[in-house]
């Protein structure tokens, strides 16, 4: 009988340290771009969701329209979401982004006006009868007081994106996605297990990190709270 290799990855282990070692530059490169793809997805979607956000509270039958058609784009399958942009962006990391913005569109847009109508009707008055103009009121008292509800959004928004990057693999675009969709394929089993737990990493602290960013820019919910 032959003995057993000593290299974890001749025995195909699901925890290898010799696979980080080795495949470093590799997993810094999905890393990297997992990041880029949900970051810059997650601002083109906030800057288009603000703007539909604000018309839906100022002119309330937009409303209904705007958080219907987001709503559809949310429940369409990602493959699905991915074939009418084809022609349009082909293999390309700005299909996945594209996709990946018209998914985050539900939750942003529900969320900022969720935060726009919680704003207290008797303070827009009190700033009204301050000489406080529209664009005036929407920057300076709106939009703040309606941070809480659209940070929740942008967080929720952030963890879905980090999860679907990794659907961009099927164009070759996934980020930590890719590693895992070839070691599935493989069997590769540190590889799938390191990509995963990657991708979980990248989420808890994109979270963490909204949160604390969300606690520095409201400092009044603290005080509230105590």
């Amino acid at each position: 009988m032959t003995a057993p290799p000593d290299d974890c990855l001749a025995r195909n282990e699901w925890i290898c340290g010799e696979y980080l070692s080795t495949r470093r530059h590799i997993l810094l490169d999905a890393v990297f771009q997992h990041l880029q793809l949900t970051a810059v997805s997650v601002l083109i979607g906030l800057v288009v969701a603000l703007p539909l956000a604000v018309l839906a509270r100022r002119w309330g039958w937009a409303a209904g329209p705007v958080l219907a058609v987001t709503t559809i784009l949310y429940t369409i399958p990602s493959l699905a979401m991915f074939s009418p942009l084809l022609p349009v962006y082909g293999l390309s990391e700005s299909l996945v982004v594209a996709g990946l913005v018209l998914y985050s569109l539900t939750l942003l847009v529900r969320n900022v006006l969720a935060g726009l109508r919680a704003v207290p009707e008797e303070t827009r008055q009190a700033a009204r009868g301050m000489g406080y103009g529209p664009i005036r009121l929407l920057l300076t008292v709106e939009l703040p007081l309606a941070l809480p509800a659209a940070m929740a959004g942008l967080r929720i928004a952030m963890v879905s994106a980090v999860s679907l990057v990794t659907v961009g693999a099927i164009v070759g675009f996934g980020g930590l996605g890719n590693l895992i969709y070839v070691g599935m394929n493989t069997y590769f089993k540190a590889q799938v297990l390191t990509a995963s737990v990657l991708c979980v990493v990248i989420a808890v602290v994109a979270d963490l990190l909204l949160l604390g960013a969300q606690r520095l820019m409201t400092p009044w919910t603290r005080a509230a709270r105590g």
